[in-house]
């Protein structure tokens, strides 16, 4: 699994015009689901993030997390994160995990994240083309990869 954390101010996802999903302060995370990825994947993820120390602190650094900040996430669903550009310039996505396999991780990893949290984790539907505007915070970007955990 692949995550791309946004510290954000706000964020709001919309379908057909419509939102389905908005949070305050907190983090945007896009996900992205690779073949090879198991069970084991997800409750590495869902142990780390919250824990993630990238808010400020009373002195201006990054000492803080969301369970001491009380923010709020949004996960977006993200098959593109597993693009590879190897051979040329058009992306593959031959990594990325199939909606069989991708839809029951995405749908176990929000609910676990929401149970860790406390609280609901607002999300978009997958598959669906989506709208996603986000206020970000810092900026602050960071890339967490359940296979390559020191990048």
């Amino acid at each position: 699994m692949r995550a791309v954390l946004q510290r954000v101010k706000k964020s709001v996802v919309k379908v057909e015009g419509k939102s389905v999903g908005s949070i305050g302060k907190g983090l945007l995370v896009f996900l992205g689901i690779e073949r090879i990825d198991t069970n084991s994947d997800l409750e590495w993820l869902v142990d780390k993030l919250p824990r993630v120390r990238c808010f400020e602190d009373d002195a201006g650094r990054m000492n803080r997390n969301l369970e001491e900040t009380g923010g709020e996430v949004m996960v977006i669903s993200q098959f593109t994160l597993f693009g590879s550009l190897r051979k040329g310039t058009r992306p593959s996505f031959n990594r990325a995990a199939d909606p069989e396999q991708a839809i029951p991780l995405y749908e176990e990893f929000v609910e676990r994240l929401s149970t860790t949290l406390g609280k609901p984790v607002a999300t978009g539907i997958f598959g669906a083309e989506m709208e996603i505007s986000a206020v970000n915070d810092g900026p602050v970007t960071l890339v967490i990869d359940t296979k390559n955990r020191d990048f």
